[in-house]
């Protein structure tokens, strides 16, 4: 499957557009002691990051047929999830950090209190938004586990506490490997996952398993990047602090393997999702354009600068 990551760049600047415009009418404002906690919570999840999660939610009901207004409340849930887990990270008891999106984060806008708040209302909300797709009711119980098996104790809640457990550390390649498909891996893999479930179930049936080998090496490049960034990026093109995995003595795959190691991994596994997506496109019965877009996704992902 050829990787196209300048048409993946421009289909998915049109989608974050719709989708922030979707996000913004979502979380609606309120008034009195409430108007805080909303704006805390949209504060977390409005105008920033890459939102790729929410992309892969996108991409992946395409390759399946789903509707749209289906996948709107899909990525608001990943989105949500997501969000509050960063403004989770960024406090004092974790990662202690000022700056996320090039904007000081939760914790130094609104305080510690309302921030963890902002974070807790989030998660709720999350399920709330599954709940209101149109869905069989089968598959809403689908996408409900889906979402919280991989923001739990087998997912990222597991791999932030394996990764403050290991400050200091020397890890393995297993061991690091294991950690970050918990706490980043999880949640990309269900937001594909997720993303294809909404759509039919027989497409879904058909590319469930090259979905899962496709995500799953997706969401370690996605994490060696992150460590490659951290040291070869600023913190103004970041939009967070630049070498705090260093200045914190985390275990990253840069740590443990080197830079050209580190690039070296992310370039095999950004070949291993597009082998598996080229075996959905020998299948005949996927999008062209979704897959190109998934492919896309991947090679924007190996890319990136920030």
């Amino acid at each position: 499957m050829e990787a196209d990551k300048a048409e993946f760049e421009v289909w998915s600047r049109e989608q974050r557009g719709h989708f922030e415009g979707v996000a913004e009418a979502a979380l609606d404002a309120r008034e009195g002691s409430l108007g805080t906690l909303t704006e805390a919570m949209r504060y977390a999840v409005l105008d920033g990051g890459k939102r790729m999660r929410a992309m892969l939610v996108y991409a992946a009901g395409r390759l399946t047929q789903a509707r749209e207004s289906d996948l709107d409340e899909l990525a608001l849930a990943v989105e949500y999830v997501h969000g509050y887990s960063l403004v989770h990270d960024d406090m004092p008891a974790m990662d202690n950090d000022v700056l996320r999106r090039g904007k000081p984060t939760a914790h130094v806008k609104y305080g510690e209190a309302v921030a963890m708040l902002a974070g807790d209302a989030l998660q709720p909300e999350a399920f709330l938004r599954i709940a209101r797709t149109q869905v069989a009711p089968a598959v809403k119980v689908r996408l409900m586990q889906e979402l919280a098996y991989s923001s739990g104790r087998d997912g990222m809640c597991g791999g932030q506490a394996i990764d403050l457990l290991s400050v200091g550390k020397s890890l393995n390649e297993a061991s690091l490997r294991h950690m970050h498909s918990l706490k980043t891996g999880a949640l990309i893999l269900a937001s594909v996952r997720m993303g294809a479930l909404a759509g039919k179930p027989e497409l879904f049936a058909a590319a469930e398993f090259e979905l899962n080998r496709y995500a799953k090496a997706l969401g370690l490049a996605f994490q060696v990047i992150d460590d490659i960034l951290d040291v070869t990026a600023d913190t103004a093109t970041l939009g967070k602090t630049s070498g705090k995995d260093d200045a914190h003595d985390k275990p990253t795959f840069v740590s443990l393997m080197g830079l050209d190691a580190a690039r070296k991994l992310a370039r095999e596994m950004e070949h291993e999702a597009g082998a598996a997506l080229q075996i959905l496109a020998a299948k005949g019965c996927f999008e062209d354009m979704a897959l190109r877009l998934l492919a896309g996704a991947a090679a924007f992902v190996t890319n990136r600068k920030y």
